[in-house]
């Protein structure tokens, strides 16, 4: 079984990446073989409204047709079991680079074939994912100024053309290496300290458990 997990952060080694390989590690420890994509180290697009994945006897089976450094990515998340897609959240919605990777994972594996409401897509088996979303704001206020209805509109994405997703948040993030070098009144440095030191390492245990969860469920999905 195959896990691929998407950082979609220009950070490798922050809060979203940290969380991404707790949640591998996860995967992992239920047999899932994983792979880290860094995006930010790959030159590519958006969607280029091509429409060469939704032609009659279209060739693409759900991979994007655009030839890039993005292209054999695609590819390989094509054949994962599991797909994690992890992102800091910026003015209020996920890094511009995700949503990018969203438009090329995504839109080709949808058609424009509905059932009774339902769209179809071009998979033929559950793939349980995830989308993780880490961000400065604490969690109340996150809810105060609605982030959740706008984010879990990408994992509403995902659990239609996958079958299965979650939504996991870490909020209050830890932001700079040395506050002292940035201008900001809006928090404190201490109590930013404080927070992570008592709640991160909870984060990534949930990002842990995530990982497993849904790699159990596609070996329940595998064994269907």
């Amino acid at each position: 079984m195959k896990a691929i997990f998407f950082n979609c952060s220009p950070r490798k080694n922050k809060n979203t990446a940290l969380m991404l390989r707790k949640a591998m590690e996860g995967a992992a420890a239920v047999g899932a073989e994983t792979e880290l994509v860094h995006i930010y180290d790959i030159q590519f697009q958006g969607c280029k409204s091509c429409f060469a994945c939704k032609l009659k006897n279209s060739k693409t089976d759900g991979i994007c047709a655009i030839k890039d450094d993005l292209r054999p990515v695609l590819e390989r998340a094509r054949q994962a079991d599991v797909v994690v897609i992890g992102s800091p959240v910026y003015y209020s919605y996920p890094t511009g680079m995700m949503r990018s990777l969203f438009e090329r994972l995504l839109f080709p594996i949808g058609t424009y074939h509905y059932e009774n409401g339902v769209q179809k897509v071009l998979r033929t088996k559950v793939i349980p994912s995830a989308m993780i979303f880490t961000m400065n704001c604490p969690e109340d206020y996150m809810a105060q100024i609605g982030y959740p209805p706008i984010l879990e509109e990408n994992t509403k994405i995902l659990q239609a053309i996958y079958g299965y997703a979650e939504t996991l948040y870490a909020c209050n993030t830890y932001q700079f290496n040395d506050y002292s070098r940035y201008d900001f009144t809006l928090f404190s440095e201490e109590e930013k300290r404080k927070y992570r030191d008592e709640h991160f390492h909870i984060d990534l245990q949930n990002a842990y458990e995530l990982g497993k969860r849904l790699a159990l469920r596609a070996w329940e999905e595998g064994a269907k």
